[in-house]
């Protein structure tokens, strides 16, 4: 969805569906959390303009927790779970591991739920990546993850 000629900045919000009566859960990881707070508070502010009933925030310790806290989330009546990480690249080839766990988890939970599970995970090879989707130049994802999840309820 990254691309630099398109970004969170295209968003119509006059466009979007109300989210006045939707329940929203949002997964956080700690890990990186420089950009994943970032993220949060790009879906969290998309979520209260169009007037979300509830927005919850769940912080678990890293990427890799996201996939277990989405499921516990998903069982609690919300109406979608916005999963909200960030996996940056290192030496090693955790990272690749990582990113296809969580990735594979979160896709498992969509194909097998009632509740959807937007992907907002963040799988850049270096920090100013990051902050280019985390609200710098590219955007803010979180905030498109949150445009998805609205319209995901809907559904």
């Amino acid at each position: 969805m990254a691309t630099s000629s398109q970004n969170s900045k295209h968003i119509v919000h006059e466009a979007l569906p109300s989210a006045e009566d939707l329940r929203f859960a949002l997964i956080v990881s700690r890990w990186n959390s420089e950009i994943t707070d970032r993220l949060f508070e790009g879906a969290h502010q998309i979520l209260q303009q169009q007037q979300a009933k509830l927005i919850d925030r769940i912080d678990v310790p890293g990427s890799f927790e996201l996939v277990y806290a989405s499921r516990v989330a998903m069982e609690k009546k919300y109406d979608a779970v916005i999963a909200i990480g960030n996996i940056i690249r290192g030496e090693t080839s955790h990272f690749d591991y990582v990113c296809q766990g969580v990735t594979n988890g979160i896709q498992q939970l969509n194909a097998m739920g009632t509740v959807p599970v937007i992907f907002c995970v963040l799988t850049d090879d270096t920090i100013e990546q990051s902050r280019a989707r985390s609200g710098g130049s590219l955007g803010n994802k979180g905030e498109e993850a949150a445009v998805a999840a609205i319209e995901m309820a809907h559904l």
